[in-house]
């Protein structure tokens, strides 16, 4: 049975995004976060999202699986959605982003986005997100040409 890398006391239930030590409880992650050495991953010739979202860990291939290439958006697009001031301005709404969190925990993520459909906030920065990816598909140079 394995135990908690923190505390050596109970089973764990949670692994660290950064460095993928294993712990049980929010206060053994606490005091793990002060001395959290993260993995290094092997270098890439592709550029990564942290470029694009520097406190974000991930890069977009790890979101992607082969079947989803022809989905794929080109990284110098998705970086537009980070320069985007009105998506910022959005994502300043708790509501929202208590929205997207539910959606990325959720098990079922085609249920949690119908339902979140339903929500005028989310559509709308659903909206703004494809308008911004298809305006630079059309060979605008800045997502703020449409504002």
């Amino acid at each position: 049975m394995q135990l908690c890398t923190v505390c050596s006391e109970q089973t764990p239930k949670y692994r660290c995004p950064a460095c993928k030590i294993r712990y049980c409880s929010l206060d053994c992650y606490k005091r793990h976060k002060d001395t959290c050495l993260p993995v290094e991953k092997p270098a890439s010739n592709q550029p990564k999202a942290e470029e694009a979202f520097s406190s974000d860990s991930w890069s977009v291939d790890d979101l992607l699986h082969e079947e989803d290439i022809i989905d794929r958006v080109p990284l110098q697009r998705l970086q537009l959605l980070g320069q985007s001031k009105e998506l910022r301005d959005l994502l300043c709404n708790p509501h929202l982003r208590q929205l997207l969190r539910s959606i990325d925990s959720a098990d079922s993520k085609d249920d949690a986005m119908k339902a979140a459909m339903q929500e005028p906030l989310f559509v709308e920065f659903s909206d703004r997100c494809l308008k911004i990816v298809e305006n630079e598909a059309k060979g605008l140079t800045s997502c703020e040409d449409d504002l």
